[in-house]
């Protein structure tokens, strides 16, 4: 049958002989670029053919050793870090955004108390905020009188605002700088505004000592905060920060109090982060709202989504497009949102399997501060009729600060693979020619040696399989089968 006829065409055209294959195996061993295996087969005397065969063996295990040993270190996905310093004829100026520490106008709080807690259940969304129970009863009776009550509007109409008479004094460069030269935001401090927003002019210094200077007018008589609530501070707090990233002042504002003169020199640091498994990041994560990605833009739009599929509604202190959520909506919705994403931890930063894992790239800028009372005597009585203010209210509320660049110059973190891919290869090919003299053609020679090998076992296999049984028709098997019986009973 055809199984028969496989075997012959094995037996004559692809199973060749004993002799053919035991030449196969002398011309392999006298031709192969693998070092030493040739001084193995030709070798008259048995103990040099030992001794050979000792050294390849050896050699062999060497490489083996050496070339696990490489892989396993590749797969570990060892990384180093360079610190490269770049000094430039100009530099990009980075963005800064100004709060007063005074929340509120005085005029327009009726019920301080409330406001604050409000404002701190709006908050809760960027700074943690564990509301009391004494305030629950206040705040409930609030909500039932005012229940067309707008947070945001009451704080951009009554929070701190920007204009002649709070920046007295700005000069960017040698070049002065105006209100409309700032962008209005919303932070956990109210309203803020940032210098440089968006890095929509480029603003770059060519030299340094030079950069921002400001003069700031808090007006304590006019905004206020409640000491019995942990307001107990009078000044401007700002952050640095990239043009294009969100301002977080959670652990990273500078605070300036009043009557005080703030010199600040700042350095510019770019960070380098490999992506996953050698570092942390993931160059496929985009931002919606932002430029740039970030870990704290990131967090932000990861709670927008959240609240938003939760509550039907956007707190307007976070990126996005929905509707706003009215304060009743924060009080019973988004408020225990906030908590309950918190508690599960469905917005986590840091690691590559974290919702917000680190950025690929990233620009800090690390600060140095310096603090000296405001003015010596004969200024102060200048900025006294300069500004028609008494000496004792131009202590009490005016704050001065410099942001300048220490040098032209910026630091390069750059985090990079320990071991590529043409370094691993070179060591492979490295410890094969030390050791065994291989080479990629090597390689090639004792697969494809493998290869045939590995072909005449399985048509030996094969042939050595038990044969197929003949199946018939019924009838010839009836006709058999009689005449064995018959055969039998003759017998």
């Amino acid at each position: 049958g055809i199984l028969e006829k496989i075997r012959l065409c094995l037996i004559k055209k692809l199973l060749p002989h004993s002799e053919d294959r035991r030449k196969y195996h002398e011309e392999f061993a006298s031709s192969t670029s693998f070092h030493g295996v040739h001084n193995i087969v030709h070798t008259q005397s048995k103990a040099r053919r030992v001794l050979w065969l000792l050294i390849v063996t050896g050699c062999l295990a060497i490489v083996i050793w050496q070339i696990c040993s490489r892989f396993i270190y590749y797969f570990s996905w060892p990384t180093t870090t360079t610190v490269v310093v770049q000094y430039v004829e100009d530099i990009k100026f980075p963005a800064v955004t100004f709060c007063n520490l005074n929340r509120f106008q005085a005029h327009a709080v009726s019920n301080l108390n409330v406001i604050f807690v409000i404002w701190n259940i709006v908050s809760a969304i960027l700074k943690k905020f564990a509301m009391e129970d004494k305030n629950s009863q206040e705040l409930s009776d609030f909500l039932l009188g005012n229940q067309n009550f707008s947070i945001k509007e009451f704080t951009q109409k009554n929070g701190f605002y920007l204009n002649s008479s709070t920046l007295l004094e700005c000069d960017f460069f040698g070049k002065p700088c105006y209100p409309q030269d700032f962008e209005h935001v919303f932070t956990e401090y109210g309203n803020c505004f940032t210098f440089n927003h968006n890095d929509l002019s480029a603003r770059r210094v060519s030299l340094s000592g030079r950069g921002l200077h400001l003069l700031f007018d808090v007006q304590q008589d006019k905004f206020t905060d409640e000491p019995a609530l942990g307001y107990s501070d009078a000044g401007i707090t700002f952050v640095i920060h990239s043009p294009q990233e969100f301002p977080r002042f959670d652990g990273l504002g500078l605070l300036t109090p009043v009557g005080m003169h703030a010199q600040v020199a700042i350095r510019q640091l770019k960070s380098i982060i490999q992506e996953y498994p050698w570092g942390e990041c993931k160059p496929d994560i985009k931002l919606q709202y932002h430029k740039i990605y970030s870990t704290n833009g990131c967090l932000l739009e990861c709670k927008a989504r959240y609240i938003q599929d939760w509550c039907g509604c956007l707190p307007f202190i976070l990126p996005g497009n929905g509707t706003e959520c009215d304060l009743l909506k924060f009080y019973k919705c988004v408020y225990p949102a906030v908590y309950y994403i918190e508690i599960k931890g469905l917005c986590t930063v840091g690691t590559h399997n974290s919702t917000c894992p680190v950025p690929c790239e990233e620009t800090d800028y690390p600060t140095t501060v310096t603090y000296s009372s405001f003015g010596g005597e004969k200024a102060v009585q200048y900025l006294s009729t300069k500004l028609k203010k008494s000496p004792e209210y131009i202590r009490q509320n005016l704050v001065r600060i410099e942001i300048k660049y220490h040098d032209l110059s910026y630091k390069i973190t750059q985090q990079q693979k320990a071991l590529t891919i043409s370094e691993l290869l070179a060591d492979v090919g490295g410890q094969l020619g030390l050791f065994c003299g291989a080479s990629m053609i090597t390689i090639i020679e004792l697969l494809e040696y493998i290869f045939t090998n590995f072909c005449w076992m399985c048509i030996f296999l094969l042939l050595k399989a038990p044969e197929m049984p003949q199946w018939n028709n019924p009838s010839q098997n009836q006709a058999t089968h009689k005449e064995k019986k018959r055969g039998i009973q003759e017998c």
